[in-house]
């Protein structure tokens, strides 16, 4: 499985990995959430909550996973970053825009 390269902004959501877990990786093995746990090392119930997009995928799973796909942990935690990071844009659009970037030019900091 490659990997795609997104340009930013997205006007949509990235999709979290877990849908992508849940719909390509262990479909198209036909395996069994309680099989995957299992090969995974993990409670059903844990597996499950990722499955459901309710919870994040950690360094820790991504490993797991990664090993598991045969494609590293790298790019699950990287999909996992763009689904935090496109939220929690959202969420703190009003904040964000009231702070000022700061650039530094030759010696001189210049706020824009």
């Amino acid at each position: 499985m490659g990997e795609y390269f997104v340009k930013r902004p997205l006007n949509r959501p990235p999709i979290h990995p877990g849908e992508i877990l849940r719909e390509d990786v262990l479909h198209s093995l036909g395996m069994s959430v309680s099989e995957a746990a299992r090969q995974l090392c993990i409670s059903r119930q844990q597996l499950h909550r990722i499955l459901a997009c309710t919870h994040p995928i950690t360094p820790q799973m991504a490993l797991r996973i990664g090993k598991f796909a045969g494609n590293g942990p790298g790019l699950w935690l990287r999909m996992q970053q763009n689904y935090d990071i496109w939220h929690a844009e959202r969420q703190m659009k009003e904040e964000l825009s009231k702070i000022k970037t700061v650039s530094k030019e030759g010696n001189e900091l210049r706020i824009s």
